[in-house]
């Protein structure tokens, strides 16, 4: 019984690691940080006041933290939290309830849909915005590419263009492959490299962005190409860690090898 309640409390507390992503050629190196500059010399802050005492506290504590992070994706305001503490309040201390439980509970998914739906549109729009400007630099670019260079439409999006033939057959889209790629901005910046490490890189077609599955599957083996590819068929509004949210992305990919049909 014990053990079943606190699985009901912790059950959907979001663990505090980040899920692993899933496995993706390409993957952007965090950029180097830069070299700290010399600062005068400070005093240490004074170390903050432990606010519970005991482990049994700290762990109690614990139980409403995570409770509060299934909470925070609702959007709820400083006032709405404490109605939220009175009724667990109410409910722990075994106090009458101050409004009809048995009317509202069936409500609560409904309200709380509705908040959480109001919330995502919210981020997506912040996201959205965050990302324009990266996405008319890459619509600049990729016109003006596509002019110069009449390249071949990827199915799905992107922008492709033989620059060596290949001689040897074409991966499925679901193939494992070994591929030797370098990857920039529209920019011209560098974010990754298989060539720099020295081998090619080998991964599923599938478990990659579209733009490679749909791209990479219209090469043969010993060929090299180009490929450029709009924010939505490469990491889109959110980006990743070295790519800018909305980037348009360039790689020059050689397919060395179909390890496996």
């Amino acid at each position: 019984m014990k053990l079943a309640l606190i699985s009901l409390l912790l059950a959907a507390a979001p663990a505090f690691a980040a899920d692993a992503p899933k496995a993706e050629a390409p993957k952007a190196e965090a950029p180097k940080a830069a070299a700290a500059k010399p600062e005068a010399k400070k005093t240490a802050p004074a170390a903050p006041k432990e606010a519970y005492k005991t482990d049994e506290e700290r762990a109690i504590y614990t139980i409403g933290f995570l409770m509060g992070r299934n909470l925070s994706p609702f959007g709820l305001s400083a006032a709405e939290v404490k109605v939220v503490q009175a009724g667990i309040a109410d409910s722990v201390l075994n106090k009458a309830p101050q409004v009809d439980v048995r009317f509202y509970q069936p409500r609560v998914t409904e309200i709380l849909s509705k908040r959480l739906e109001a919330a995502t549109k919210r981020q997506e729009a912040a996201m959205a915005a965050a990302a324009a400007p990266e996405k008319e630099k890459g619509r600049v670019f990729t016109e003006k590419f596509v002019k110069e260079n009449k390249p071949t439409a990827i199915p799905g999006g992107g922008w492709y263009l033989e620059t060596k033939a290949g001689t040897g057959p074409i991966p499925s889209k679901t193939a494992a492959i070994k591929a030797h790629y370098r990857g920039t901005t529209v920019d011209g910046a560098e974010f990754d490299s298989s060539y720099s490490r020295g081998a090619p890189t080998e991964f599923s077609l599938d478990g990659v962005i579209k733009c490679w599955t749909n791209g990479i599957s219209m090469m043969k083996v010993g060929g090299k190409a180009k490929l450029v590819c709009p924010s939505d068929v490469a990491y889109g509004d959110p980006g990743r860690s070295g790519i800018k949210p909305g980037a348009t992305l360039v790689f020059e990919v050689e397919l060395v090898e179909i390890v496996k049909p």
